[in-house]
Order: structure tokens, then sequence, then C-alpha cells
């Protein structure tokens, strides 16, 4: 169990010289528990850590956090089983781990029980086969061939490293702002989640969190 503050909300992404946002009375010195699905149980589905979370309450536990849930690609996948961080649908359920409904359940059962759940978001990249690839290519970053490429950041060592599983968003294009808010509101309006915690959040624009957080809170302070 982790005892963290805020900062693994997505209010508190944001640098000092942005304004702060109000933080939700229910995130300040909160115990946070970060959940695998795979890992959680022997199950490895959402069903599993529903039905654990009367232990987790009796452990102190205030917030769950959940590692990425969604599909992961297929192209150019690492392994077998794939990383999580390798997003193919920000508005669906990874089949191994269960249902939008499950997860629907699992939300409910968390707010009876007196908690709240987060989950890991993906902002900065998607997997190859991500359905904005087809259907929104302008919504990625492209070499000097106008090709879509994988992920690369440069090293300590000076060299670069490539992310070979996933493609990076554009942000530069404002239609992926709005797309990528509307995917957000998804799992607060529909599903009943509390919050996010950001992946790789210092590559994506703080402007673009600005704006998403002022979106979501018209749902519900998260």
């Amino acid at each position: 169990m982790k005892k963290l503050a805020a900062s693994l909300i997505l209010a508190t992404l944001f640098t000092a010289a942005h304004a702060e946002p109000k933080h939700p009375a229910w995130s300040r010195g909160s115990n946070v528990y970060e959940v695998n699905t795979r890992q959680f149980s022997k199950e490895g589905t959402l069903n599993a850590v529903a039905a654990s979370l009367p232990r987790l309450r009796q452990m102190g536990v205030d917030i769950v956090w959940l590692m990425p849930i969604h599909p992961i690609g297929q192209k150019n996948r690492k392994g077998t089983l794939g990383s999580y961080y390798a997003v193919a649908d920000y508005t669906a359920v990874n089949p191994e781990f269960g249902t939008v409904d499950d997860m629907r359940k699992l939300v409910r059962q968390a707010h009876a029980l007196g908690m709240h759940v987060i989950l890991d978001w993906v902002g900065n990249h998607t997997a190859w086969d991500h359905p904005w690839v087809q259907q929104h290519p302008d919504w990625y970053k492209k070499n000097d061939k106008g090709e879509i490429y994988a992920v690369t950041l440069k090293n300590d060592a000076g060299g670069a490293d490539e992310w070979t599983d996933v493609v990076g968003l554009d942000y530069d294009n404002k239609d992926l702002w709005k797309g990528m808010t509307e995917a957000m509101a998804f799992w607060v309006k529909d599903v009943g989640v509390d919050g996010f915690r950001a992946d790789a959040a210092s590559l994506v624009p703080t402007a673009f969190w600005d704006q998403a957080r002022a979106q979501l809170d018209k749902i519900k302070p998260v």
C-alpha cells in the first residue's frame, strides 16, 4: 500500500506556474493502492479486484489506482502479453480483465465502501493498431517522409530509445485534444471513475491537461 498525496490525481500534474486547481477533499492525505489487474489475483479480472475491495478497505485503502485496463495493441506487441501502456482503445476494457460493465460494478462497490477509483491514463501515445491511426492519422507525429513512427525519446547517454510498440500523438492538432478529452470524460461520466493518474504526463502539453481538467470538472470534481 502506498501513502501518497493527491499527486497521483490529474489535478496535481500542473506546474507551479499555473493556478493551483481545487483538489477534491477525498484526494488529500489518502492511502492509494496501485492495482495491476492481471497480477492482483489468480483470476486476473476486474471482478476479482472488486471482490477484494472490502479487504483493501480494512487495510486502510482510500483510493484504488488501476493500472491501464484497456485492450492492448497486437501490432508490434512486446512479448506475448504486450504492455498495458500500448492502448488499442481508450473507451474499452481488455477482454482478459472483463467488460466495461464489470468496471462500472467495481466503481459502484468502491463508492459504497467509501473508496474512490482512479485510472492510469496513457495520453502521450497509442498502440499502432488503435482506431485513430486509420481514422485520424493527422493526430499522430510523423517523420520527414510523412510516416507515423514509433515513439523515440532521448536517453541519458545522448542516444535514442524507441518504444517500438507505440506511436506518438501530436498535440499540435487541437482536434486531438477534443478526442482525448471525450475519451477521458467517458470514464468519469459513464463509468463513474473519480480521476486519473497520467502516464508520461510531462510529454503532453500542460495546456492540454488544464483544459481537460476544466472539462472533466464540469462532470464532477476529479
